[in-house]
């Protein structure tokens, strides 16, 4: 006789299946996230003669942010964006240089989107954890952008039209890539996309702020850090997950994590 789905026995198994599953997938994705950085990594400037319509190299953070900047503007149908944390050349929640005073003046720039592209972007835990994250991604959806969360950690990636990318190689280099350099990172922006899950939901019957901390709880955030994005205490982040806990009628955390992704919670 098939067991009982909503025994806590079968719920545990299958919030053990579904851990499993997810770890494999996270490792799945590091492993093509770092094979796309390494190779990239090698093509550095001494291979790159007689490569300049394909790849360029930048290495100045104003520079990187001014052609982050034109490549975002000067989409005409599409956007995008893997956007991770610790950001010096994309500060969040801006893609435009952060609040030092430049040497030079610089003549305003944009801040508002690109409107005439469509946006979708994959955020990832660091991203999360960024002071500001939670009021970028509010805006993000407000102007119609597709956004979705993975756990594992990304690298600074952005195409535009499938025809231009800038990738971040290391820490304060990026590499401008060009047909038919630039399907690589578009290749690896779709598997991460599919693997990845919607950020706050709008069917169902939870409040936006239930979902935010199922969000925050399910990237791995500790309660201290949720109740700071949150500007709430750990407390109340406890007694909200308990209350989930409770309405999903399961016994730990893990387990609502597998109520909440079967329910389209989050």
């Amino acid at each position: 006789m098939p067991s009982d789905p909503g025994t806590p026995q079968t719920q545990a198994a299958s919030a053990s299946a579904l851990h499993s599953s997810l770890t494999r997938l996270q490792e799945d994705l590091r492993r093509a996230d770092d094979s796309l950085t390494h190779l990239l990594g090698r093509w550095g400037p001494e291979h790159a003669a007689g490569q300049d319509q394909f790849m360029e190299f930048i290495d100045e953070r104003r520079v990187q942010a001014q052609r982050l900047y034109e490549l975002e503007y000067g989409a005409r149908t599409s956007l995008l964006v893997f956007q991770s944390g610790a950001n010096t050349v994309a500060p969040v929640p801006t893609t435009l240089p952060g609040d030092e005073e430049p040497a030079e003046p610089e003549p305003p720039r944009r801040k508002d989107g690109n409107p005439t592209a469509s946006y979708r972007v994959v955020v990832d835990r660091d991203f999360l954890a960024e002071p500001e994250a939670l009021r970028a991604l509010d805006e993000r959806l407000a102007a119609g952008h597709q956004v979705r969360v993975v756990d594992q950690p990304l690298i600074k990636l952005a195409v535009a039209d499938g025809e231009t990318a800038m990738v971040q190689v290391e820490s304060c280099r990026s590499m401008m890539l060009r047909p038919p350099l630039v399907a690589l990172a578009t290749e690896l922006f779709e598997a991460v996309w599919r693997r990845s899950r919607p950020y706050l939901r709008e069917d169902g019957d939870l409040s936006p702020t239930d979902r935010r901390i199922l969000q925050l709880m399910l990237s791995g955030l500790t309660d201290a850090a949720t109740a700071h994005q949150l500007g709430t205490s750990s407390r109340t982040i406890q007694r909200r997950v308990r209350a989930l806990m409770d309405l999903a009628a399961v016994d730990s955390r893990v387990q609502l994590g597998w109520y909440a992704m079967r329910n389209n919670w989050v």
